[in-house]
């Protein structure tokens, strides 16, 4: 190249090159940053003429590899695309997986044995023993995509204590729901169940849950039963607005989901609770404690972790059917009398 460049006024190029055996081409040639060749396309095809996002691609590829059994390579995973009417080629789900590493030889592995259950049926005595939770998918009609629900119920009043419905739920996402509930009601000493889910299995998920001092049960593989409660309850939710219901949009899907949890909590009558609904119930733990019972001071305290000063008219849910706390007392003509009292009294979660 230098040579060329010393004798150029002396010569043609064409001489030059042939004198010095270097075709022309590579003369010419000017070295570009990044990627050879074009840049990789960010939506993919579907055969109805629909083109998608690649991020949608790759939470479909997610929805695979998340379920059970599932160890998929590219070729697999191509295979499954293909019979979701994606066009694609196992060339471009190679580049998809890379990326978010998804491939095989990148798979994370998680820290630590876990715990399984050893009773497949679980006998909670009160609120806040035994929690349940997992994720659902919800197909929303409007942007032809599903989008994820995750719901966590406590087994005793059949209560969802918390949920969560997003494009996709991550890690963090799981972080956050342990917080707000260990805010709430405290999780010290509290058995949360699930599946096998890579949400669940994150080391980040299983140290948080340790930090709040909660008990973190695995299910077998392959034995939904184990974790009957959410999946009952997510088999409602499918008969009652899933197939009910076809969704615009998002938000749209959101709000409905909104409304049939409060419904769900406050009014949905429940064959196991003897026909009353799961806030009814919790509700009616909590009042029957009274203050004439020693063990009362210790399980509030365990159950919230709001200021022992709480004025009692904090916990009224919209329906007013919260527990009233009362201190029975004998007055001078030996009648029993209750009088409310707003101190030593802990706000419950209702």
């Amino acid at each position: 190249m230098s040579i060329i460049a010393q004798y150029k006024k002396q010569a043609t190029l064409h001489e030059l090159c042939k004198w010095t055996g270097m075709p022309r081409s590579n003369y010419y040639y000017r070295p570009s940053n990044g990627h050879k060749g074009i840049k990789p396309s960010v939506v993919t095809m579907k055969r109805n003429g629909e083109t998608v996002d690649n991020s949608i691609v790759v939470e479909d590829i997610r929805k695979v590899l998340s379920e059970e059994f599932v160890c998929y390579g590219y070729q697999n995973m191509t295979a499954e695309l293909k019979d979701m009417e994606y066009i694609i080629n196992h060339k471009k789900v190679y580049r998809l997986m890379d990326e978010n590493h998804l491939l095989l030889g990148k798979v994370i592995k998680t820290q630590g044995k876990r715990e399984w259950v050893k009773f497949r049926k679980i006998n909670a005595v009160r609120p806040m023993e035994y929690l349940c939770w997992d994720i659902k998918y919800v197909w929303v009609q409007g942007e032809q995509r599903n989008y994820f629900l995750l719901s966590i119920i406590d087994v005793y009043t059949r209560r969802v204590i918390d949920w969560i419905f997003q494009r996709s739920i991550r890690k963090i996402d799981v972080i956050k729901m342990i917080n707000r509930i260990d805010l709430a009601h405290g999780l010290k000493g509290v058995f949360i169940r699930n599946d096998n889910g890579s949400q669940f299995l994150a080391n980040m998920v299983r140290h948080q849950l340790k930090t709040v001092e909660a008990h973190q049960e695995f299910t077998h593989i392959a034995t939904p039963q184990e974790n009957s409660y959410i999946e009952a309850f997510h088999s409602l939710f499918e008969r009652e607005v899933i197939q009910r219901y076809d969704f615009s949009g998002f938000y749209d899907a959101k709000m409905i989901i909104s409304d049939y949890m409060n419904f769900y909590n406050d009014r949905r009558r429940h064959g196991s609770l003897k026909r009353i609904s799961p806030m009814k119930k919790w509700n009616e733990y909590y009042q029957s404690l009274s203050s004439d019972k020693p063990q009362t001071a210790q399980v509030l305290e365990e159950m919230s972790r709001v200021d022992a000063l709480a004025d009692t008219s904090l916990a009224l849910d919209i329906f007013g059917n919260t527990a009233n706390f009362a201190d029975r007392k004998i007055n001078e003509n030996n009648e029993e009398v209750l009088n409310c009292f707003n101190k030593n009294v802990q706000l419950i979660g209702g």
